[in-house]
């Protein structure tokens, strides 16, 4: 069997362990795999080459992809389609295997529905696909959230500021949730919860009569605070979102939190440190599992369908239905930021 591989959407760390997955399970099983270079884009174009075990012997720990990835959306154009579909004949492929988010793999079921054989697997930093519990690049991105808030801390404390610092979150607040829990935030601001500015300049003066030296206050990029001015001249990808980064939400709320306390604020916006470097374990075991998963289904016959993450062990879903949804904290996760870091009194 001739396997095709690609990496679609924004990077992540894993995706080079899960690479390294895809081509050992399917040697061992006698397969060959097709390495094409920046997702759907590479498809377009047929630019694609062997991946043999020499290939993947030292990228376990290394972060980004090594086939290249894009945002890429061929289903917008009439050409792009039958591109794809041709490019699959041309290289021989039997099955594909893609590894990527909401986007990457709803072109795979947009493909599957055309008659590709095809398999997912689910990496998102995000973390928001509705049928995994777990998506490859959480577990780093966190990381470096609660790292970034650990060495903050100091800083803040030195000079008596409050801190905000902008995570990544298209349409959900897990990385900020989790992130900020772990780092110790004192304020985490995220979609989910619906927020004023004036609650979260309330909670900052209230921070600081009890004492509190080195406010952390850890913001979804995504999140919508009524009564704060944000930027909404944006440019969108390929796939209609907009470039959150340039909202600049977190400057406008360090801004804001300046002028309504006096107190001196500063922002800091981790943008794709959280995307970079190599990936944690978790990142790496899950990568590894996800990708073995992949190449038995695709040799069982299987197509549109992914493995993923749930209850510790791997399931498999249709991709219909894992992009169905987006998901978002959970009630217990929302209850656990009111308490530790609400905007609202708690008792």
């Amino acid at each position: 069997m001739r396997i095709g591989l690609l990496t679609g959407g924004g990077d992540a760390p894993g995706l080079n362990p899960a690479i390294r997955a895809v081509v050992l399970r399917a040697t061992q099983l006698g397969h060959e795999v097709v390495g094409i270079a920046d997702g759907w884009a590479g498809l377009i174009d047929g630019r694609a080459r062997p991946l043999v075990e020499k290939d993947v012997a030292h990228i376990l720990d290394l972060g980004g992809t090594i086939l290249g990835t894009s945002r890429t959306d061929p289903r917008k154009d009439e050409r792009h389609q039958r591109a794809c579909i041709e490019q699959v004949g041309k290289l021989g492929l039997d099955a594909l295997v893609a590894i990527g988010g909401n986007d990457t793999l709803g072109v795979a079921q947009w493909l599957h529905g055309r008659g590709v054989r095809i398999v997912g697997v689910p990496k998102t930093v995000d973390n928001d696909l509705s049928a995994t519990d777990y998506c490859i690049g959480f577990d780093t991105a966190v990381s470096v959230v609660t790292e970034a808030l650990d060495r903050l801390r100091t800083t803040a404390s030195s000079h008596h500021r409050a801190m905000v610092v902008e995570a990544m979150g298209r349409d959900t607040g897990w990385v900020a949730a989790v992130g900020g829990l772990a780092g110790g935030a004192d304020i985490i601001l995220v979609p989910e919860i619906p927020v004023t500015a004036e609650e979260v300049v309330e909670a900052v003066r209230h921070l600081k009569e009890h004492g509190d030296d080195d406010i952390i206050v850890v913001v979804s990029e995504a999140v919508e605070i009524e009564g704060l001015d944000a930027q909404t001249s944006i440019e969108r990808d390929a796939f209609g979102h907009p470039r959150l980064d340039q909202r600049a939400i977190g400057a406008s709320l360090a801004r804001h939190i300046e002028e309504r306390t006096s107190i001196e604020s500063r922002v800091v916006v981790l943008g794709h440190l959280q995307r970079g470097g190599s990936p944690t374990t978790n990142d790496r075991f899950w990568a590894t599992r996800l990708g073995v998963s992949a190449v038995d289904l695709v040799t069982a016959g299987k197509s549109g369908v992914l493995p993923v993450a749930r209850g510790g062990k791997v399931a498999v879903v249709t991709l219909s239905e894992a992009v169905s949804t987006t998901r978002r904290l959970d009630p217990e996760l929302i209850e656990l930021i009111g308490r530790l870091a609400g905007t609202r009194p708690q008792h």
